[in-house]
């Protein structure tokens, strides 16, 4: 069980335009309160330090193609096998009789992850595709 973590107070000085501009934000977020937002966008933050400093991350490539397409498949499955290490699992749904959609989860830092991305979406024939990215979650509490 992780340790529990001691919560610290803090006061900020902020615009009122801002704060209910914030607010807003938060409220569409679904966040109950200002304490629960600004944790959510201080791991984002966080987050997307890991990216820049290419830690080892993990996340997910989403692409849509057309399973028609001439050796398509193929390429998909070998650029997938070419990355053995860092693929760590795909599912593939039919969409409907000419498109697929491929799920692909991967784990390593984040270069290595962007050029699988890269490679993938880029591959002729893929019509749409999108690296979402996240963290392992050993550096946030």
């Amino acid at each position: 069980m992780p340790a529990t973590s001691e919560l610290t107070r803090f006061s900020v000085s902020i615009e009122a335009d801002l704060l209910s501009r914030f607010l807003r934000l938060a409220k569409k977020h679904g966040w109950t309160n200002r304490s629960e937002a600004i944790r959510n966008m201080m791991r984002d933050a966080l987050v997307r330090e890991e990216w820049s400093s290419d830690e080892e991350i993990v996340g997910t490539i989403t692409i849509v193609y057309d399973h028609h397409r001439r050796e398509l498949t193929d390429r998909l499955t070998n650029i997938q096998h070419d990355h053995h290490e860092a693929v760590l699992a795909s599912t593939h749904i039919h969409l409907d009789h000419d498109n697929c959609l491929e799920m692909i989860a991967v784990r390593g830092t984040a270069t290595q992850v962007q050029r699988i991305a890269d490679a993938l979406i880029g591959a002729r024939g893929v019509k749409h595709g999108k690296l979402s990215a996240t963290t392992t979650g050993k550096r946030l509490r």
